[in-house]
């Protein structure tokens, strides 16, 4: 009885995180859209409902009802795993962000290690999706997706180390409270310039929506998708940039820290605050996509293996030297 009690309590728990991300992935969708109108001085989203806030219920209802296709020459197992490969990956990551103190589903000592290890999965949905289609465009949108990813992943990664040489714990909670006196963006600002950059690269987000370059590859890896598993990619996608936000944000901004400890901003509930950082970063990405023209797929390699590679390197070694000649190393309990 207690096993099936301790059972139950989790799935509540996971309904209860899972449940709110969708929902914020069809709110992030019609902001991504409002913001690109605001910026070509066009209304946007503005029918269904109110404000237009649910044009994106209604175009999953298109998708719903929309027949499922899966071509003569594709491999068929193959090719209705990969949006479920890609939706499930997207999903599982939000297990270890914290919104406050104590409010997260899996509050392990190696939280960063365990996002690393599922963002680097996602690349597999991609591959598979476009291999399975047997057809030219999704392989090429397949493959630039595939080394974009890397290739921007390494970048990430020693960027986190910068991050973690200054708390001196893999644990996101740790991360945050580290930040109590000063957001390491403040210290950390070029890193945190870099990280922004990558997280638009891994996410395939304009200037570097190159593996879905419509001008060039159709719709890229996802070509010869329709109805829900098209929609399957989609939710992935926005779920992905959603955790990307919240990483930056307790990597850089604070977490769900206020950013003064006086009285209004004191008293707004610490998930307020990580909520209202996370569509900062978000807003941000949506302004890039309307302000900024494609990268070149040579240009996109160029930047992230010549420049922020070891620009990202040379930081953590200069991370590392001022915290060891002012004696400032945090001690590892």
């Amino acid at each position: 009885m207690i096993y099936i009690n301790t059972f139950l309590n989790e799935i509540y728990k996971i309904i209860f995180l899972l449940l709110p991300v969708l929902v914020s992935v069809a709110l992030i969708v019609w902001l991504d859209r409002r913001v690109w109108a605001f910026v070509q001085k066009r209304r946007g989203p503005n029918v269904v409902g109110p404000l237009g806030l649910l044009q994106t219920l209604a175009d999953a209802l298109k998708y719903i009802f929309k027949e499922i296709i899966v071509p003569a020459s594709a491999d068929k197992v193959m090719f209705i795993l990969a949006p479920i490969i890609t939706l499930t990956l997207s999903l599982i990551a939000w297990a270890v962000i914290p919104f406050s103190k104590g409010i997260v589903l899996s509050n392990i000592n190696v939280g960063i290690l365990y996002l690393f290890a599922v963002s680097s999965l996602g690349v597999y949905g991609i591959i598979i999706g476009g291999w399975a289609s047997n057809s030219k465009y999704p392989f090429l949108g397949a493959i630039r997706s595939a080394a974009q990813m890397v290739s921007y992943e390494v970048s990430i990664g020693i960027i986190i180390i910068n991050v973690l040489l200054c708390v001196g714990s893999l644990n996101l909670s740790q991360i945050v409270l580290a930040q109590k006196n000063v957001w390491f963006i403040f210290p950390l600002f070029p890193m945190f310039v870099v990280f922004f950059i990558s997280i638009l690269a891994e996410t395939n987000r304009p200037p570097f929506d190159l593996p879905e370059a419509e001008s060039e590859l159709v719709a890229g890896y996802q070509t010869e998708y329709s109805g829900m598993m098209y929609a399957m990619f989609w939710l992935g996608e926005y779920a992905n940039i959603l955790l990307l936000c919240a990483l930056g944000s307790i990597l850089f901004l604070g977490g769900w820290l206020s950013p003064i400890d006086i009285y209004p901003f004191a008293i707004i509930p610490g998930p307020l605050w990580m909520i209202f950082k996370i569509l900062f970063l978000f807003i941000l990405i949506s302004l890039v996509k309307a302000i900024v023209p494609r990268y070149r797929f040579d240009q996109l390699m160029r930047l992230g293996w010549k420049i922020f590679l070891p620009f990202s390197l040379l930081w953590v070694v200069l991370t590392a030297s001022f915290l060891f000649f002012t004696n400032t190393l945090p001690i590892i309990k």
